[in-house]
């Protein structure tokens, strides 16, 4: 079966961003994963500005050919550059400036009068919203419950421990979600931490249908090239 693979750009503008200058663009870095097969572009709009920026926003939409995935916290700032800017699916997250990189699941459960406007104004504008959760019913159920389309489970423990008991455990409770969102009628992607060596049972499951990986690509992509990182990945990931 055939999943889609979202590419995540963001460490080619962290590198941009490092040094201030024009370069590495994470918008070709987006064509060339585009040229390799990548179904999606997915990029993290934070606050602070840290890598990806609204110049790179807005570039993506006009020149991306696949789907633009702007993963964003819950703020009226970014909010306002989601409605105008139209990507074509926007995946909350949860956001906060000392973290190196996303360290778990949005708690939509305990979110519902927050998110509720969120999930209804972008709804409203045509663009697809997905929660990125824990692998945990309640969390499923809160986000079907506020109108979202799909749910990215977050696979940062299971990659961490894959090797162990802890990892299986994890991939069990990866399962059980993937299963519980499917059907409530959500579409259900992974992310977070997954590489080459630790994507395969993850990928076995059959009711992930979409994968949105970064780090591992891009560090891949600088020793073997962007087309090589992006394929390998797809072989991993279509079974």
């Amino acid at each position: 079966m055939e999943r889609k693979l979202g590419v995540n750009v963001d460490h080619v503008a962290t590198i941009r961003q490092a040094r201030g200058t024009r370069y590495p663009d994470p918008v070709f870095a987006a064509s060339l994963a585009e040229l390799a097969g990548a179904h999606q572009i997915t990029i993290h709009l934070r606050e602070d500005r840290r890598h990806i920026q609204e110049r790179d926003l807005r570039i993506l939409r006009e020149t991306v050919q696949t789907e633009v995935n702007l993963e964003m916290g819950a703020t009226e700032e970014i909010l306002a550059i989601a409605l105008d800017t139209r990507p074509d699916l926007v995946t909350l997250v949860p956001e906060r400036r000392e973290e190196l990189t996303t360290e778990g699941g949005l708690d939509v459960a305990e979110q519902r009068m927050k998110l509720r406007p969120y999930v209804e104004r972008l709804r409203d504008a045509g663009i697809r919203v997905s929660m990125f959760i824990e692998a945990d019913p309640r969390q499923i159920k809160a986000s079907k419950e506020l109108g979202a389309d799909g749910v990215e489970l977050h696979t940062g423990r299971y990659c961490e421990h894959w090797r162990g008991a802890a990892g299986a455990k994890e991939l069990a409770r990866i399962e059980d979600a993937a299963k519980a969102a499917a059907d409530r009628g959500l579409y259900v992607a992974a992310g977070h931490g997954l590489d080459y060596t630790n994507i395969d049972p993850v990928a076995a499951l059959d009711e992930i249908v979409e994968f949105n990986i970064g780090h591992s690509i891009i560090a891949r992509a600088l020793v073997v090239g962007m087309e090589a990182a992006v394929q390998e990945m797809l072989e991993r990931i279509s079974w």
